[in-house]
């Protein structure tokens, strides 16, 4: 069975915030053959323990009162409801400082993929965007702009983490790193 599908996370399975398991959800104690392995915000211990039906939901979000994002990762004008929906019904992301969620056209963007520099080379134009956005946005700019671009890992960080508008579909970013 397919994981449910996610407004604002579109593949969590291609972010890696869901993996294929085996394991037991602490929500609903059924083993649905997918965990989510972001972060989770709780006063219980719920790392790789819940399902994504959990999430979408709500359920894990009632019972154990936890949220997914941090509600001051939000950049921008983003609208209560669709705040609400990240923390609490949307898987999030793995970071290294925290994270960072751009908002565009009045609305929150979608979290596609954690990128380096090899996943920006892969896709047209992305490589360009963030470097604009290193200058731009991060202010660094020479070569400070140039090796933090070069520097991007996926996994290792720094990292650059990519969001697109679900409306104009405009690239956003957020870069972190250790």
């Amino acid at each position: 069975m397919a994981p449910p599908v996610f407004r604002y996370h579109p593949d969590p399975l291609g972010s890696g915030s869901l993996v294929a398991s085996d394991k037991t959800c602490r929500s609903c104690g059924q083993a649905r053959g997918y965990i989510y392995t972001g972060p989770v915000y709780s006063a219980h211990q719920l790392d790789d323990s819940l399902c994504p039906w959990c999430i979408a939901d709500g359920s894990a979000h009632e019972k154990f009162d936890a949220i997914f994002v941090d509600d001051e990762a939000f950049e921008g004008e983003v609208p209560e409801e669709a705040a609400e929906e990240i923390t609490e019904r949307t898987p999030g992301f793995n970071s290294f400082q925290g994270e960072g969620w751009p908002g565009c056209c009045e609305d929150a963007t979608a979290f596609v993929t954690p990128a380096g520099m090899r996943e920006l080379r892969e896709q047209p134009d992305l490589e360009g965007l963030v470097l604009d956005h290193i200058i731009h946005q991060m202010e660094i700019s020479g070569g400070a702009a140039t090796r933090l671009l070069n520097s991007l890992h996926r996994d290792a960080g720094p990292t650059a983490y990519l969001f697109r508008c679900l409306h104009c579909q405009n690239h956003h970013f957020h870069i972190d790193y250790v």
